[in-house]
């Protein structure tokens, strides 16, 4: 059986140590979808939502979010972020909206759970910033697209199309 990293000899969850790891370039993608009314959805295309600039709030709550992450989950190291980008896009076809954000780090560990972060708060900022309109809001499918960097390499959930990589995207 595998040891389990994050437990010391008594089974005591504990932070792994990294300090023996070299720093590379890390990378990692996420995405959530938001799913809300036909209505909703336009109001927030159309900037009408009764609470303003949703898009705007909502980027910068989930780049707040990443900056955070350290914080938040109890064994995440703190990571010195080098980019932290926030997308919204209408998804019509699942009822919603899906944000989807990518961290970027030069670090000994892994930036995932940055991307996750900014993810989820950026849904969470989102149904605050439409919850004026419709109190049913829900948040669905949070989870890791991509990750890159670091001994494992790169890994996409199949089927994912990284809006940050221009041949993908169409940019």
């Amino acid at each position: 059986m595998k040891k389990l990293s994050h437990l010391d000899q008594e089974g005591r969850a504990r932070m792994v140590d990294v300090g023996g790891k070299a720093p590379t370039r890390r990378r990692a993608v996420a995405s959530a979808l938001v799913r809300m009314s036909a209505g909703t959805r336009k109001a927030l295309s159309g900037g009408t939502l009764p609470k303003g600039d949703a898009p705007a709030v909502v980027r910068l709550a989930g780049i707040q979010g990443a900056k955070w992450t350290a914080t938040l989950i109890p064994l995440c190291h703190p990571l010195p972020l080098d980019q932290v980008a926030v997308d919204l896009q209408e998804d019509a076809a699942a009822g919603g909206v899906r944000i989807v954000a990518e961290a970027r780090t030069r670090a000994a560990t892994g930036v995932e759970m940055e991307a996750l972060t900014a993810v989820a708060v950026a849904s969470l900022a989102l149904i605050d910033m439409v919850k004026g309109m419709e109190r049913g809001v829900t948040v669905e499918a949070l989870r890791l697209e991509l990750k890159e960097g670091g001994k494992s390499g790169l890994w996409r959930r199949e089927g994912f199309v990284d809006p940050w990589a221009p041949d993908e995207a169409g940019s």
